[in-house]
């Protein structure tokens, strides 16, 4: 391997360490503990190294974004490929996507809550944004006329993202969560 294809894979794997560093520190303490200072320090390079891969947590949180609707449009892609038929895969889908906010919190609000500098709903998204998107809407596409489809798959994501962000923020009771992605789901599917 060449000294510069070394030095690539050193970097690639360096902006891995600090993505991944970020991630952990705001699953266990949040996301205001991430700062450049503390992730220098987790991850054992100098501020100026970490400021050579990221301007600033901004752009660490829009990489784990970025990072989090990859993994989050594979988990979509599972529940919505293996269940039995369209509103099978409609429920199996709005779980996978409860499923995932629940068990990655601090990710789920890095992608879908706090402001990052990623340009959503757009030709120029990132691919991973554009595949979870996708993978709603392919689950969406039995239920709406081919001409409202990103239109009505964006009102069942900002539903279940409603839901989850006031159950999650207890303006919601927990123990409705069912029953209210139950009603949901018999307003999609008719």
């Amino acid at each position: 391997m060449s000294i510069q294809g070394r030095k690539e894979r050193e970097r690639a794997e360096r902006e891995k360490l600090i993505i991944t560093a970020a991630r952990e520190l705001a699953e266990s303490e949040g996301w205001d503990a991430v700062t450049t200072r503390r992730l220098a320090a987790v991850i054992e390079y100098s501020q100026p190294v970490l400021y050579s891969h990221f301007k600033g947590k901004g752009a660490i949180m829009a990489a784990v974004a970025v990072e989090g609707c990859a993994e989050l449009a594979d988990e979509l892609r599972r529940a919505r490929t293996g269940a039995p038929g369209p509103a099978g895969a409609l429920a199996d889908v709005a779980a996978a996507y409860t499923d995932f906010a629940e068990r990655r919190p601090a990710l789920y609000d890095a992608m879908f809550v706090h402001t990052v500098d990623l340009p959503w709903a757009t030709p120029e998204a990132p691919p991973a944004l554009q595949e979870a998107f996708g993978e709603l809407r392919e689950t969406v596409r039995p239920f709406a006329d081919e001409d409202d489809v990103d239109v009505l798959t964006e009102t069942f994501w900002s539903c279940l993202h409603g839901l989850l962000t006031l159950m999650r923020s207890g303006r919601m009771r927990r123990e409705g969560h069912d029953l209210r992605l139950a009603v949901l789901l018999r307003r999609f599917t008719g």
